[in-house]
């Protein structure tokens, strides 16, 4: 197994409880992921909160695939969003995300990423979440601050 990690910073004209909400709606941030093209709802195991069954259209040269992977909410305070996605063979994604009032009505989110998997299959699967999450930080500006988050 091998792991890394990475964060990024999104700050969004918006109010503290709208970002939290957003956080912890897997199915609405999957609306703004850039490789997601389908999110379900699943019953939640013990332990989480919300579970959703995400599936991604992903790339490897000219190999196009699908990969279906659940997302659980394991914890959501005033100020705290943590989730977990688990794919097979032994991947998994953590998502701690810290958000803060900032003033002046802005919102400051601090996303921690660690992400371990099988170590030939790690090189890719980092460079997958790193690309979607660079996205994902846009969109989930877009939508807080009153857009879709999606291209025209």
């Amino acid at each position: 197994m091998r792991r890394g990690g990475f964060s990024y910073d999104v700050r969004a004209r918006c109010r503290l409880d709208e970002a939290v909400a957003l956080m912890a709606d897997v199915p609405r941030i999957a609306a703004v992921h850039p490789l997601a093209v389908q999110a379900r709802e699943l019953p939640p195991p013990p332990g989480a909160l919300r579970r959703t069954a995400i599936t991604s259209r992903l790339a490897l040269g000219p190999l196009r695939f699908h990969i279906t992977y659940q997302a659980d909410v394991l914890s959501v305070t005033e100020d705290e969003v943590v989730t977990v996605a688990r794919q097979r063979p032994a991947t998994t994604l953590r998502n701690h995300t810290r958000l803060r009032e900032d003033g002046d009505g802005e919102v400051h989110l601090h996303v921690e990423i660690t992400f371990e998997s099988p170590y030939l299959l790690f090189p890719y699967g980092f460079r997958q979440a790193q690309y979607a999450h660079r996205g994902l930080a846009r969109g989930i500006k877009a939508v807080l601050e009153g857009g879709t988050g999606r291209p025209a």
